[in-house]
């Protein structure tokens, strides 16, 4: 009975890694049509960010990663980018558009959020540079608290009320924990182990952010019942600008290589505004809420629709 039981779930986890983008793109849907299941993922949500990131981790070559750390430059560029330039080239182009003022600061917010933690499975998943998501997607976290405060009150007069040090405390504690995790099964596991049970890794990976497309999406259906016009309009702005920060990030990092570049944009596009609503104030904006919580749609559901794209770019030789 146990050995039928683990092969079962051995292929129900190879099978998940085989299908990953669709079945985020599934999962994203699952938590608005179920909105009791989503009510009942909610409280994994941040035990799942953390093994989203030991999954991504584990399927990282560190070498690489080890590389990219003693040569800075191309990191620091990019976590650079993604904290400070993006947020504000997104604030210029949101003067130009008639949105309702609750929605372009959602946007500019969300622009200065770090990248998701799970960008890294996300890279590998569609063939980009996970070493390089990772670092700069870590970097970028970790100075999170230290840039986006300042940024909010410079760009939109609002003052977000962080507490520094308990900010800063749970970031850590969910990156240490994913990376003591990652480092113990790295220790105990020869390489090429590892590689022999990448499909079942690529399955956890995807088992981990199911859960955390479904729990994102708790009391985001009563919403959408309740004013479908807004969520409508807020809905189709966060699958203009993720897409459009993507373009810009791989535009702005042409220069070193598609893949590479591409990975930038991913980082741009898909922001964790998760971190940033421990920021607000109980008594925040709702629109801003309400955006973060639909934005979670294009992040999970783009990856794949534009799979294709994807491979067709890194598969057509430059001229």
């Amino acid at each position: 009975m146990i050995g039928l039981l683990s092969r079962f779930l051995v292929r129900f986890l190879e099978a998940l890694g085989r299908h990953a983008t669709w079945t985020l793109f599934g999962g994203v849907l699952l938590g608005l049509i179920l909105p009791d299941l989503a009510a009942f993922a909610r409280p994994a949500l941040a035990p799942s960010v953390a093994l989203i990131l030991t999954a991504a981790l584990l399927r990282v070559d560190w070498a690489i990663m080890y590389g990219y750390a003693r040569r800075p430059g191309v990191v620091l560029a990019l976590a650079l980018w993604c904290m400070l330039v993006s947020p504000v080239v997104t604030w210029v182009l949101v003067q130009f558009l008639p949105l309702p003022p609750g929605l372009a600061t959602a946007i500019i917010l969300m622009a200065a959020a770090p990248p998701i933690l799970g960008a890294t499975g996300l890279a590998l998943v569609l063939r980009l540079v996970g070493a390089l998501a990772a670092v700069a997607g870590l970097l970028s976290t970790v100075v999170t608290p230290l840039s986006v405060p300042p940024l909010a009150l410079a760009l939109l007069g609002l003052e977000l009320e962080v507490g520094l040090a308990e900010f800063m405390l749970r970031l850590a504690i969910v990156i240490g924990a994913a990376l003591a995790l990652a480092l113990i099964v790295k220790r105990l596991t020869r390489p090429e182990q590892l590689r022999t049970q990448a499909p079942r890794i690529d399955g956890l990976f995807v088992l981990f952010m199911l859960v955390f497309a479904v729990g994102i999406m708790d009391g985001v259906t009563a919403v959408v019942v309740s004013d479908p016009g807004k969520a409508a309009l807020w809905l189709g702005a966060a699958f203009i600008a993720n897409p459009a920060l993507q373009i810009l990030g791989a535009l702005a990092f042409a220069g070193l290589g598609r893949q590479r570049a591409l990975t930038a944009g991913l980082l741009t596009g898909n922001c964790n505004m998760g971190v940033l609503l421990a920021a607000l104030p109980a008594e925040g904006n709702f629109d801003i809420v309400l955006y973060f919580a639909l934005a979670q749609l294009p992040m999970f559901m783009l990856p794949a629709l534009l799979t294709p794209g994807y491979r067709w770019l890194l598969a057509t030789p430059r001229r």
